[in-house]
């Protein structure tokens, strides 16, 4: 019984960290509607600046707590500027584009982060006078621990009185509920959203900070603690702080115990209980229908420049492109046929995002099913190479069979962390299923055979195999099951009210997207040789979204032209600078403000006006 008391008050510190974060995030996004993915940036920089005046002023009981405060503080600074530098020149652009904007942030940062601070693990000093530990039952119990368990309801006290008690937290409690209607009334925006990017920010700064005596500072602490972040917001409720409580303490407690109880499925445990919230209760534990963002953004309109006469510059351009090899050297191949690879990858990712407002955070889910399909079927069955790139939609796309079947019932950013859990549940199967899929390791020698082994060769095979995926793609959007699913985008209930059943055609595309990702996996599969689990991590997934987003949502051909330039960038920045990142990154958050409608939708626009 000791023992599981001690458990359960590791739970409640790790609770209480996850609050923090989530706390300014569910702030962030009640206010704003910004998907900042940039968030568990600033819980990063907050730890590394922590840590560097921890060690400098932390001597002292006042200099630690000093140093803490001054670390949330500079990261709240920092998240204001952010707003008023990038984010307050996007709230005319669709929603999504601040997404690719934080993005790029997120890049920006880790490079900046690393320069700084360098490549190594930093290890804090203990906080003054919580140094040792008091015996609980016979079991020690860390004193500092016990001081973050108590700080998790005094800060959710102070953030109730602020929304509460003052007027700028009646504002905020406004905006959250009708943000329109608040700026009718004189309220001005601009100033709101950077107070509210402050405070959210600067939580996750504390958060980070008070990390520094538990645990190391490390540059992959954003990206792990922004997706545990999502995860409470989502399941506790959209804009409600107690929610996020709630359900802060319940995944503490899930971390703790479920080690013990379910070692196998530790990695996938809170997901699969995320995935059980949202079907049981669709809008979070103790959330409100009025609080589920809408389906899509009302900005996503009819495709416009590559609408009918898509078809006619695929036919026009296959020919340039089937002739690259006599021209090209083998790297120019090799790219070429990873970008045509990824071009129907995002096509297949804007099926679901574009046509029928469904934003997908796990998309790579069926990209890697059909790579490890493919590769499976090569590694056990010893199946020939057109067989195994036919399994690979197969597989891929009873998975989304699956997957859909859930996801489709959920709209908004209920129905992307829904495919979220669905994508961490099937990589951290393949992660820990070692028998079969060789875990962390992969599945290595999974070569084209002879006749396809040339680069030629094998690009021809991939433009021919990916060039009819799209066309098929391209017939399905104007067909009258791609009007369908816009009627259903635009406004579910008038395409219910005249007989067409949204979700049935919803959960199609779904399975579709995913087939087709799934070939698109199983390509890259023979590409690379070599499948890992990283092809179905989150990073796999928002490349596709920044593909897709940097081309233009409004556009059949954007996530093709996307697929090209970020592909290309990527390539060309990595080979030739170690800071990669920046200036990808850079590049990324320019492109967002030069084009805030992507590139071929900036395009559209200069043609209509012309």
């Amino acid at each position: 019984m000791s023992f599981l008391l001690v458990q359960a008050l590791s739970g409640l510190a790790t609770a209480a960290t996850l609050f923090l974060v989530s706390s300014g995030l569910t702030i962030v996004f009640g206010v704003t509607r910004i998907v900042n993915f940039a968030h568990g940036s600033f819980y990063m920089v907050g730890a590394y600046a922590g840590w560097s005046l921890i060690e400098r002023f932390g001597g002292t009981p006042a200099g630690f707590w000093g140093s803490v405060a001054a670390a949330a503080l500079a990261m709240g600074v920092l998240g204001a500027a952010m707003e008023i530098g990038l984010l307050r020149r996007l709230y005319r652009s669709p929603e999504l584009f601040q997404l690719l904007g934080t993005f790029g942030v997120v890049l920006v940062v880790q490079d900046l982060t690393a320069w700084a601070w360098g490549p190594e693990d930093l290890l804090g000093r203990r906080a003054p006078g919580l140094k040792g530990s008091i015996d609980i039952l016979d079991q020690p119990f860390p004193l500092y621990d016990l001081v973050l368990i108590g700080l998790g309801p005094l800060v959710l006290g102070l953030l109730w009185l602020l929304f509460n008690r003052t007027r700028w937290g009646t504002l905020v409690r406004a905006a959250t509920q009708d943000r329109e209607m608040t700026s009718a009334l004189g309220v001005d925006p601009a100033r709101l959203f950077t107070g509210v990017l402050f405070l959210g920010c600067a939580l996750a700064g504390l958060g980070g900070a008070l990390q520094v005596p538990r645990e190391s500072v490390t540059l992959q602490m954003d990206m792990a603690i922004v997706v545990e972040a999502f995860v409470v917001v989502v399941v506790g409720g959209m804009g409600s702080l107690t929610g996020a409580f709630l359900a802060s303490l319940l995944i503490g407690q899930l971390q703790a115990f479920g080690i013990l109880v379910f070692p196998q499925i530790t990695l996938v445990l809170v997901f699969l209980f995320m995935a059980v919230v949202l079907v049981l209760r669709p809008h979070g534990l103790l959330g409100r229908p009025d609080e589920a963002p809408p389906t899509a953004p009302a900005t996503v309109t009819v495709p416009l420049l590559a609408g009918r006469h898509a078809g006619t510059w695929a036919l026009a351009l296959l020919p340039v492109l089937a002739a690259a090899p006599l021209v090209a050297g083998d790297y120019a191949l090799i790219l070429l046929t990873e970008v045509v690879i990824l071009a129907l990858f995002a096509a297949s990712l804007h099926l679901l995002i574009g046509l029928g407002g469904l934003v997908s955070f796990g998309h790579a889910a069926w990209f890697g099913l059909g790579a490890y399909g493919s590769a499976l079927l090569v590694r056990h069955l010893d199946a020939p190479m057109p067989l195994a790139l036919a399994g690979a939609p197969v597989l891929a796309g009873l998975g989304a069979l699956v997957a859909g079947w859930f996801c489709v019932r959920r709209s908004g950013l209920y129905f992307a962390m829904l495919t979220l859990a669905f994508a961490q549940i099937v990589w951290s199967i393949v992660f820990q299923w070692y028998a079969v899929t060789g875990g962390d390791n992969g599945i290595l020698g999974v070569w084209p055979p002879g006749w396809a082994a040339g680069k030629a060769t094998y690009y021809w095979l991939t433009l021919a195999l990916c060039g009819g995926a799209l066309w098929l793609l391209y017939r399905a959007a104007f067909a009258p099951f791609g009007y369908a699913l816009r009627a259903g985008r635009d406004s579910g209930l008038r395409a219910e009210s005249v007989g067409i059943d949204v979700r049935r055609f919803q959960w199609m595309a779904f399975v579709l997207a995913g087939a087709a990702a799934g070939l698109a996996g199983g390509l890259y599969a023979f590409a690379k040789g070599s499948v890992f689990p990283t092809l179905l991590a989150v990073p796999q997934s928002v490349d596709a979204l920044v593909m897709v987003l940097m081309g233009g949502i409004q556009t059949i051909t954007g996530p093709l032209a996307g697929a090209v330039v970020f592909h290309l960038l990527e390539s060309e920045v990595m080979s030739l600078t170690d800071w990669w990142r920046l200036v990808l990154g850079l590049i990324i958050v320019a492109l967002v403000l030069v084009f805030p409608k992507g590139i071929v939708g900036f395009l559209s626009g200069i043609r209509s006006r012309t």
